[in-house]
């Protein structure tokens, strides 16, 4: 069964107040490099989504075998990103997205959403925190196609998932939620608080 991973980058990374946290360096390389060479390392195809204005989002991924998808209506809201990075993708397939800005997610974690996804296919999988906190990545199946294509404004998937029987993969610690949005996340992951 054909799974692809969907990264989200074309956001305008508002609250990094001048900065771009996608930008930002992590494991000796841009965030946005390292998330996409991690999700390469899963073998399946990569698609990311990016803004027509940060030019240095594509070239940090110079030399990465993903597919880029310039998104010019990106300032609309996440939905319009999904929506164009989901409109590249074979029919017939899973979409596994994945969030340009959460540095935790590792390749086990992908490995272990991509597990269960073939387990239990047809469903909607998410990762939660131990505690049970939703976060990402998510799979949405062949069947989310035609509403993930009809999503509108700035919360991404969140009402397919609230209607949805959701299969919930648990990662560890706070992989599935730790996102940095402002330079004081940056500072306080970076500090290990």
């Amino acid at each position: 069964m054909h799974i692809a991973i969907l990264i989200l980058a074309a956001g305008a990374s508002r609250r990094m107040r001048g900065m771009d946290k996608l930008l930002e360096p992590v494991k000796g390389r841009p965030l946005l490099a390292h998330v996409v060479q991690m999700a390469l390392q899963s073998g399946l195809g990569v698609t990311v989504t990016l803004p027509p204005d940060r030019p240095a989002r594509a070239a940090a991924l110079v030399g990465l075998q993903a597919h880029l998808v310039t998104v010019p209506d990106a300032g609309t809201g996440m939905a319009t990103s999904l929506r164009a990075g989901v409109a590249t993708l074979p029919e017939g397939g899973a979409v596994m997205v994945l969030l340009a800005d959460m540095p935790e997610v590792d390749g086990a974690d992908l490995r272990a959403m991509i597990d269960a996804y073939r387990t239990t296919p047809g469903q909607i999988h998410r990762a939660v925190t131990p505690a049970g906190v939703p976060g990402h990545p998510v799979i949405f199946p062949p069947s989310a196609r035609a509403a993930l294509l009809a999503l509108q404004g700035d919360t991404g998937a969140r009402a397919l998932l609230a209607d949805a029987d959701v299969v919930q993969v648990t990662l560890p610690h706070a992989h599935a939620t730790t996102d940095l949005d402002t330079p004081e996340d940056w500072a306080a992951w970076r500090a290990g608080g």
